[in-house]
C-alpha cells in the first residue's frame, strides 16, 4: 500500500509515470527533422499531470519551449526552478504585463493596444521583449485576422522594444476536416512568405498541435506544439497505429467498505441501479468532487482483482459503488479506474467516450484532492 506521506489518509491517487512521458516525447522528436523545435504545452497543471515535475522531466529530455495558458502558470514554473523559454499562449490585460519582464516570459500578442503597452514598458526598462504573434486562420478565438495580419506585423516590427520571435496559428479542425486544416496551413505559409519578401523574417513559425504533428507534415514549419500525445493520449482513435504512445497517468483507489445486500436493493441516489440478486457492493473513495465525471454513473468500468466491473448507481461527490457479485473482495484491495491491472486495461479515451467528452477533459478535470505520485 502507498505510504500515507505519499497520498495522505484517503486511499485515492494518480500515478504519473515520468519514464512514459519521456518515451512519448522521444516518439514525437523522432518524427521531426533535427532542426525542428518542440514546445510542449503544460497548461492546466500539465493536463492534470503536475506542472513542475512534468516540466522538469521534459527539460531533461531536451524540450525547447514550454507553453502555458497564463502569466500565473509561467510564474509557477519560474518559482519551481524552471529556466526554459516559456510562451504564454493566452492573452493578458495591459495592466498585468509587468511580470512578463520580471519572470522572463514571452507573451502571445494579437492587438495593437497590447503591443504598444509592451513596447512602452520595454523601452522604459531599457529592455527588448520577445513576442509571438497569433494569427486567426479560422479558429475565431484569439489572433489577428489573417487578412489584417501583415499590416499588424509590419507595425509591431517597427517598435524598438519588441522582438518578434514567433508567428503562429491554431488548427481548428485537424481531427475532423483535412481540407480546412490544409487551408489554414496554406494561409500561414502565404503570410510568412509575404513578410519575408518585405524583409521581415520571423525566426519561429508554428501551427502543429498533437494531431498536426501526426497527420500534417506541412504544419510542422520549424516548431511544433504537441500536448495530448506527450501525455500518452490519442487525439483520435484512427491515429493509434501511427505512433506508439505510453499512458502517463493511472488513476487508482482502494476498497474502503464492502457488504452483502439482498436482491432488489437500490444503490446510490435515486436508486438508478437495483441489484438483481443477493450480491456484494463495495464502496470506493472517489467521486465527482475529485473530477470523476458524474455521467459515468452506471457505465464506467473499474478493475478489481484483474476483472472488469461497472460503477453501480450514480457517482456521488466523494464515493462510487460497484456491484462485484460473489467475488471475494477485501478492504484495502487496489482498484484501477484508469490504467492496467493484470491483463485488463481501462484507458482515458474509453472513459471520455462513455462520458461524452474528450480525453483532455478527463485528465484536466482530476482535482487537487487526488494526490499525484511520481514513478
Amino acid at each position: 500500500m502507498r505510504k500515507n506521506q505519499d497520498i495522505g489518509y484517503r486511499p485515492t491517487w494518480a500515478e504519473i509515470n515520468l519514464d512514459n512521458l519521456g518515451h512519448n516525447f522521444y516518439e514525437v522528436k523522432r518524427r521531426l527533422p533535427a532542426q525542428t523545435k518542440v514546445l510542449v504545452t503544460v497548461k492546466a497543471d500539465a493536463y492534470g499531470h503536475g506542472l513542475i515535475p512534468v516540466a522538469k522531466r521534459l527539460i531533461s529530455c531536451g524540450v525547447d519551449y514550454l507553453g502555458v495558458a497564463s502569466i500565473d502558470e509561467g510564474i509557477a514554473l519560474r518559482r519551481g526552478g524552471v529556466r526554459a523559454p516559456i510562451l504564454i499562449l493566452g492573452l493578458m490585460l495591459k495592466k498585468d504585463i509587468k511580470p512578463l519582464f520580471i519572470y522572463h516570459l514571452q507573451p502571445t500578442v494579437c492587438s495593437e493596444d497590447l503591443i504598444l503597452a509592451l513596447d512602452n514598458l520595454a523601452r522604459k526598462r531599457g529592455e527588448v521583449i520577445k513576442i509571438h504573434i497569433k494569427v486567426d486562420t479560422g479558429m475565431s478565438r484569439l489572433g489577428v485576422l489573417h487578412g489584417d495580419a501583415r499590416a499588424f506585423i509590419e507595425k509591431a516590427d517597427r517598435l524598438k522594444g519588441l522582438s518578434i520571435e514567433g508567428i503562429f496559428t491554431h488548427l481548428a479542425c485537424s481531427d475532423t476536416d483535412r481540407d480546412f486544416t490544409l487551408h489554414q496551413v496554406r494561409q500561414l505559409n502565404s503570410l510568412v512568405s509575404g513578410l519575408s519578401h518585405k524583409g521581415i523574417n520571423i525566426p519561429l513559425v508554428h501551427a502543429a498541435n498533437s494531431m498536426g504533428v501526426l497527420a500534417y507534415r506541412g504544419s510542422h514549419f520549424n516548431l511544433v506544439r504537441p500536448g495530448l500525445i506527450i501525455y500518452g493520449l490519442y487525439p483520435t482513435a484512427g491515429i493509434a497505429d501511427d505512433i506508439k504512445l505510453k499512458p502517463v497517468l493511472s488513476l487508482k483507489t482502494r476498497v474502503v467498505y464492502s457488504k452483502r445486500v439482498p436482491g432488489g436493493s437500490g444503490v446510490s441516489y435515486g436508486h438508478a441501479y437495483i441489484t438483481k440478486r443477493n450480491t456484494t457492493i463495495v464502496t470506493l473513495p472517489i467521486g465527482y468532487g475529485d473530477g470523476y465525471p458524474r455521467n459515468l454513473s452506471n457505465q464506467a468500468p473499474v478493475l478489481i482483482g484483474g476483472r472488469r466491473f461497472k460503477v453501480s448507481g450514480r457517482v456521488c461527490m466523494d464515493q462510487i459503488m460497484v456491484d462485484v457479485a460473489d467475488m471475494q473482495v477485501r478492504i484495502g484491495d487496489e482498484v484501477v479506474l484508469i490504467g492496467s491491472q493484470g491483463k485488463a486495461k481501462i484507458t482515458t479515451e474509453e472513459l471520455a467516450v462513455l462520458s461524452g467528452t474528450i480525453p483532455y477533459e478527463i485528465v484536466c478535470g482530476l482535482g487537487s484532492r487526488i494526490p499525484r505520485v511520481y514513478i
